[in-house]
């Protein structure tokens, strides 16, 4: 798989023919995305479409952590310069798109805490998988910012207005067994078996018909592509809200190891 050998954030290979499997590879710091592999995670997938020898796509992790989300390098750059807000907001939008617009099945089996741009692709997913022990978590307001890397526009979709607000405006965290039930996964599974049941469904969809199966995902998609004027609102907000009071303090917090008070940061801006 020398062709995806550029990937530092996780590693490409190919298990089996036509299972093409990306594993979050960074298990010493919870597989957190720094400024590179936030953008590899929005570029692969255009490399994907266009390779023949991929008829399924399997995304995991290394050890139990799924994805802690964006480092706290990437977050401080975000807080600290109008270029690297431009930057996010073109992959935030790329990493939705491109994988709205590939068209090869993708699977995600999510372990342990979820979180950020990888639970984004997680979800994103055509069909998403959990441990039953998985936590899952939207954690933006948490840190001072609108949840925009893509809540609106696929959080309604699967679970509902009610749900999507509750969870994503209190920033509350989910079991997979809670995601399963309230409809934000297609399916949980018992820890030991995650793995070899999402290797199971990709190797389901990377032997089925693949023009059919690929045309479903295309139009099924579609829900979703007409949810993209609310995408860019989100997400422009969400990048707004890089420059405003309540993000340092949220930075704050977690590095403290602390609860945030944003009422204190309201009266200091």
């Amino acid at each position: 798989m020398n062709e995806y050998s550029h990937y530092s954030a996780f590693r490409v290979d190919m298990p089996e023919p036509g299972i093409l499997t990306i594993t979050f590879d960074r298990p010493d710091c919870m597989n957190t995305l720094d400024k590179v592999g936030h953008a590899d995670l929005a570029n692969i997938w255009k490399q994907i479409h266009t390779d023949d020898s991929v008829r399924a796509v399997l995304l995991k992790a290394e050890g139990r952590v799924f994805s802690a989300g964006g480092d706290f390098t990437l977050v401080q750059e975000l807080i600290d310069t109008y270029e690297a807000r431009v930057r996010m907001w073109r992959e935030g939008r790329e990493l939705v798109h491109n994988m709205l617009d590939c068209e090869k099945p993708i699977v995600s089996a999510i372990n342990g805490p979820a979180a950020g741009a990888g639970l984004a692709a997680a979800l994103m997913a055509d069909v998403s998988i959990a441990a039953r022990t998985a936590r899952i978590v939207d954690g933006h307001t948490r840190l001072g910012v609108a949840a925009g890397d893509h809540a609106a526009i696929i959080w309604p979709l699967l679970c509902g207005m009610a749900k999507a607000k509750y969870y994503l405006m209190l920033c509350e965290p989910m079991s997979g067994e809670e995601a399963e039930r309230i409809g934000l996964v297609s399916l949980v599974v018992d820890d030991e078996q995650l793995e070899e049941k999402a290797l199971e469904v990709a190797r389901r969809l990377a032997n089925g018909a693949p023009t059919a199966t690929r045309f479903t995902k295309h139009a099924l998609n579609n829900w979703m592509r007409s949810a993209g004027p609310s995408f860019d609102a989100s997400l422009a907000l969400e990048l707004l809200g890089f420059t405003g009071p309540e993000v340092r303090e949220g930075l704050a917090s977690f590095k403290e190891k602390r609860q945030p008070d944003f009422n204190r940061s309201k009266n200091s801006s």
